[in-house]
């Protein structure tokens, strides 16, 4: 496939949202990066990651990737190794949704699944089971998402500067959720440089261990992290919200009736940090947030209400936007 045009080939639309929180005097912007080619915004990270190694000679065309993801990521670095002509083998945990799995196999990925050890964490055991795959395949590579300083370079070169000029670099508040912070890093280090005004929230679950966050059960893939990243090192978010699922479902469905976006757990997450932050917020502030990935992965765990009765213990739907965003410890 080779792009023809002027638009940045992973640009995508900006919109504001007047349905979502009912707060006319509140402006809100939505990135949607669900409408990339992979369903997320892990295809810019991916392409910045091969990109970078393939400038590099260490890895060529036949070559094979090996990488430890559950989600996004995975989707799209299945897709652009196909395309690339280059083998991946995703390293997976029990968490990984089932549609991610199947789309991931139909780019060509071999899928390594790896049960949840005696100790609970879940991307440790990931970790080594990519190095071991290694070791077995000489010649093989690690895009190595936790660490790579090509994580958060796609963010700070193609999100972050497509997102300020579609807002004509005005956002008092922007909202982006936490992994292996890469985004966040991104985002961060651009604003900094060039809109320090702008206040950074990182969305992370509870339950994750990130900016000393107590390590619980999680359910869903790409938001909070088992261990420490090497990446979240160096992350300096001016505020930090956890998020319980519960929360970050009725964000999903809530964002989906409202606005007709239907995006993944991550992005619930974000809605709920926002709605609970809606009280404190004062009239004429512009809030921005990124839509990180496509709600079609999810559409077994986040939208199937036997699901989350089953395995969150709630009923899904809210009777008020007051319930969806009430509770979750900050």
């Amino acid at each position: 496939m080779t792009h023809v045009g002027t638009l940045d080939p992973f640009s995508t639309p900006t919109v504001k949202l007047e349905r979502l929180f009912g707060r006319p005097e509140i402006e809100v912007f939505a990135k949607l990066d669900l409408l990339q080619l992979s369903g997320s915004t892990k295809e810019r990270t991916a392409s910045s990651l091969i990109g970078s190694l393939m400038a590099s000679g260490r890895l060529e065309p036949g070559g094979l990737i090996v990488e430890s993801t559950s989600g996004n990521l995975g989707i799209a670095l299945a897709r652009q190794s196909g395309v690339r002509g280059i083998g991946f083998v995703a390293v997976v945990d029990e968490n990984a949704n089932r549609s991610a799995l199947e789309l991931m196999r139909a780019y060509g990925a071999r899928i390594e699944l790896v049960r949840t050890p005696v100790d609970g964490n879940k991307l440790a055991a990931r970790r080594q089971r990519v190095q071991e795959l290694l070791g077995e395949n000489p010649g093989a590579v690690t895009t190595n998402q936790y660490g790579s300083p090509d994580n958060p370079d796609a963010h700070f070169t193609t999100t972050m500067p497509e997102f300020m000029d579609a807002v004509d670099g005005r956002l008092d508040m922007l909202f982006v959720a936490t992994s292996t912070t890469g985004t966040l890093l991104g985002c961060q280090r651009y604003l900094r440089l060039h809109h320090p005004e702008t206040k950074l929230v990182a969305v992370d679950a509870v339950g994750s261990v990130l900016f000393g966050g107590e390590e619980g059960v999680r359910r869903f893939p790409g938001l909070g992290a088992g261990i420490v990243p090497e990446l979240a090192l160096q992350a300096d978010p001016d505020v930090v919200c956890r998020i319980d699922e519960i929360d970050m479902v009725r964000g999903c469905r809530m964002l989906a009736r409202r606005e007709g976006i239907l995006a993944g757990a991550s992005t619930g997450a974000i809605v709920a940090a926002m709605g609970r932050d809606l009280p404190g917020i004062e009239e004429g502030t512009r809030i921005g947030f990124l839509v990180h990935d496509s709600g079609v992965p999810y559409l077994h765990t986040v939208y199937d209400d036997d699901w989350v009765r089953s395995n969150l213990g709630s009923e899904p739907e809210p009777d008020t936007v007051a319930e969806v965003l009430g509770a979750s410890p900050r």
